[in-house]
């Protein structure tokens, strides 16, 4: 598309362009705008409707809706505004730099400024702050006539009319009705007789991962969202929704992986601030890892008798840094979920200490026959090995499993102390553990 696009411009054929754009998807066309080379993009976004070019806008990374918007005029540029959802418009008004955001603002009818600034008061990563204030609202005693009458006349500007909401004279929201229901309804019937009173909805500041997870429990496609006063203020919808789950699993991910998080994507990150995020971690592993360095020399004497202990160590070290990985992205995963409380420590830990039990013990047969077969080392030897598995394993998939409960009891992430915290500290133990088994068993 963007080939034949590009070859229509070229001609100065720009009815036909314009034409061909105006028929495709606004992801596309999103998608087809980056494709330009950045002094073309503004021009080519001056070519769409201004209801598709608002549809467009919002699904452009950041950066270009930056770049389009200081582009634009005034005028265009507050057309786009106001035909933007109302939480896509706070998003982007919320990155702009301050000049860019008192031109947007200047420019806006009264009606998007209002509901801007209502969006931009709550908290970062709220209920209140990823809603939309553009939903459908009747009147308990409105007809079904009279609804869908309210439809026809505004349904064309809300977020969604798939579902409905009831409010009360004071705005509390009592009930809720999906537009199938109001379709195959009688016209005289009222809004109170053919509403659902048991209506879910979240507080204004409910953090917005606990949202998500209501909306995967309950496989909603929208919920309402109420003010201390159980008045009406909003609504999120399962777009928005699905933003925050993939914002939420790549900040777990990277925390994961000792990185601090980032809401940039990887190649629009610089060096250096890449730098800046992995750096202060490796710092951190790299001086608590000194520790297993001090172990080592500790028991210098034990090495020197018996050199081939050596070799183990490297083993020893990746088995139980796996392991211990295992278990923790297991709890990690239930954490988030909510499958997991702290009340369930003690049924995990039982639960892990058994699993690590005959994982070692499997382990520790298959190394042992590998050990007097291949390696041909005396059975003392074999056997310190094979004992330090099974222990290592054990104490690595507990270690793995309480850690991040411990966290998120504390109120800290439960990602952080994912692979590198708890590999680092399963290091340690498995050297402590090796070398005082073959100090007891090989008498040292």
């Amino acid at each position: 598309m963007f080939n034949k696009i590009n070859e229509l411009l070229d001609n100065k054929q720009y009815l036909e362009a314009r034409r061909e754009i105006a028929e495709m998807n606004p992801v596309d066309i999103a998608a087809l705008i980056e494709e330009f080379p950045e002094n073309e993009r503004t021009r080519i976004f001056r070519f769409l409707p201004k209801a598709l070019a608002a549809d467009a806008f919002s699904y452009l990374p950041i950066e270009l809706e930056q770049d389009i918007i200081i582009n634009l005029s005034d005028r265009e540029a507050g057309l786009i505004l106001d035909n933007l959802n109302a939480d896509d418009a706070a998003d982007l008004i919320d990155e702009m730099p301050a000049n860019v955001v008192k031109k947007l603002l200047a420019t806006a009818n009264p009606e998007t400024r209002r509901d801007i600034n209502h969006l931009l008061q709550y908290p970062d990563d709220s209920a209140g702050s990823i809603m939309t204030v553009e939903f459908m609202d009747f009147k308990e005693g409105y007809t079904v006539d009279q609804s869908l009458r309210k439809i026809r006349q505004e349904g064309i500007d809300k977020e969604t009319i798939n579902t409905c909401y009831i409010l009360s004279p004071h705005r509390r929201l009592v009930g809720a009705v999906s537009l199938r229901r109001l379709l195959l309804s009688d016209p005289v019937e009222t809004m109170r007789n053919i509403m659902e009173d048991h209506v879910i909805s979240v507080n204004t500041k409910m953090d917005q991962e606990e949202v998500a997870q209501l909306f995967q429990k309950y496989d909603f496609t929208a919920l309402p969202v109420v003010d201390s006063e159980k008045r009406l203020v909003g609504i999120i919808t399962v777009d928005d929704i699905i933003d925050i789950l993939q914002q939420e699993t790549t900040e777990d991910m990277e925390m994961m992986a000792a990185i601090t998080p980032t809401d940039k994507p990887y190649m629009k990150t610089g060096v250096i601030e890449t730098w800046k995020k992995r750096i202060p971690w490796l710092l951190l592993l790299m001086i608590s890892a000194t520790f297993t360095g001090k172990i080592i020399s500790a028991y210098e004497t034990a090495l020197a008798s018996y050199v081939v202990l050596t070799a183990f160590i490297p083993m020893f070290m990746d088995t139980g840094g796996n392991a211990g990985s295992q278990a923790s992205v297991s709890i990690i995963r239930g954490l988030s979920l909510n499958e997991i409380a702290y009340s369930d420590t003690l049924k995990i830990v039982w639960k892990e200490l058994r699993v690590g039990l005959l994982i070692g013990i499997t382990l520790a047969l298959a190394n042992f026959v590998k050990l007097l077969i291949l390696d041909r080392v005396t059975v003392p030897i074999a056997a310190v090995v094979c004992i330090t598995l099974v222990v290592t394993v054990i104490f690595a998939k507990i270690v793995g499993c309480f850690l991040p409960i411990l966290a998120k009891r504390l109120g800290f992430d439960p990602a952080v102390m994912a692979s590198p915290f708890i590999t680092t500290i399963v290091d340690a133990l498995s050297l402590i553990i090796y070398f005082r088994i073959a100090c007891i068993i090989l008498h040292i």
